[in-house]
């Protein structure tokens, strides 16, 4: 494909809301990537996000043309028949999360997408936290006992409040499956406020995981907490920073005649490369689409993710129901 020295990878953006704007920046500053064009159903949305990085706002079928990789940052309605139409014209493509509106629908993309020898990845932007990978790579020498992960706060726009399981949990079940490598044994969940707050516990073998996720919160918090056998860790999605904690030593002193309880602990702070998750996310799309090799989140990781965050979504809804039903 192209993407040599002397040619640079054509990247575009297809949907230029503000996730796709956000993609289009960094495609934009990336090396060895020249930002093609962007193109959106609002001409004039796309001409302004154009001029502000120095592209080209075109027509759909004009952007197929002109790239070797894009980013498809459209309603979930509409990816199984964008992303299709991508992978038909034999373009690579990342497509933001969820992969598609049902799991059968992102089944087919993946088919399609290894039948033409393309890349699809699916955007769980997450995963390139360096937070993240830094306990990814612990993660495979720990015995894991279980895993809990918040993610809390306020709306930014409280006039479009979405589904918080789809629009927040979803990292997390993402993060979990992937750490353990597994799609749970059994998923129970509820939630209140309208389907605004929601947790779920999903069973792995020999591993639970609790999830919560929020939009009535005032406070933000984003963490993520791994007991195992050897110690605990403790990741700050917002600081980046990931904290160990082994060794812990509980015991009773006496000092002038009183006894008092200590707890002590070793904690150890592991180097964290800190920087944006996005841009760690397009260069390895980018250099997966060079090379042709597998990418960092791939279909079938999105598929997973789909079908927890289905049944976990479901569980929710019918719970929420049952309580204005009674109320």
């Amino acid at each position: 494909m192209n993407g040599t020295p002397s040619q640079p990878i054509r990247a575009g953006v297809i949907g230029v809301g503000s996730m796709g704007e956000n993609h289009a920046r960094v495609y934009s500053e990336l090396q060895n990537v020249d930002l093609a064009c962007v193109t959106d159903h609002d001409e004039e949305l796309a001409q302004r996000v154009a001029d502000a990085y120095a592209t080209d706002a075109v027509a759909f079928e004009t952007a197929l043309e002109r790239c070797d990789v894009v980013t498809v940052a459209v309603p979930t309605r509409a990816h199984y028949d964008v992303v299709s139409e991508c992978l038909n014209a034999g373009v690579h493509v990342l497509v933001e999360k969820p992969i598609a509106e049902t799991t059968e629908e992102g089944r087919a993309l993946a088919e399609l997408a290894e039948e033409r020898g393309l890349v699809l990845q699916v955007g769980h932007i997450e995963r390139f936290n360096p937070a993240v990978q830094t306990v990814t790579d612990l993660v495979e020498d720990l015995d894991v006992i279980s895993v809990e992960a918040d993610r809390l706060g306020p709306p930014l726009d409280r006039t479009a409040l979405g589904n918080v399981v789809f629009d927040l949990m979803v990292h997390d079940l993402d993060i979990v499956a992937a750490l353990l490598d597994d799609r749970p044994d059994s998923v129970t969940a509820t939630g209140t406020e309208g389907g605004q707050y929601a947790t779920a516990t999903l069973e792995f073998d020999d591993v639970v995981a609790s999830l919560t996720a929020s939009r009535v919160t005032q406070k933000k918090v984003r963490t993520l907490t791994v007991t195992a056998r050897e110690c605990l860790v403790e990741v700050d999605y917002l600081e980046q920073s990931v904290l160990i904690h082994r060794d812990s030593y509980p015991e009773y002193l006496t000092d002038d005649g009183k006894r008092r309880y200590r707890h002590e602990s070793v904690v150890e702070r592991p180097r964290v490369d800190n920087g944006e998750p996005l841009r760690h996310e397009l260069e390895a799309f980018v250099e997966a689409a060079r090379n042709g090799s597998e990418p960092v989140v791939t279909a079938e990781d999105g598929i997973r993710a789909l079908e927890i965050v289905q049944s976990i979504d479901s569980l929710v809804t019918e719970e929420t129901e049952k309580r204005e039903v009674e109320a």
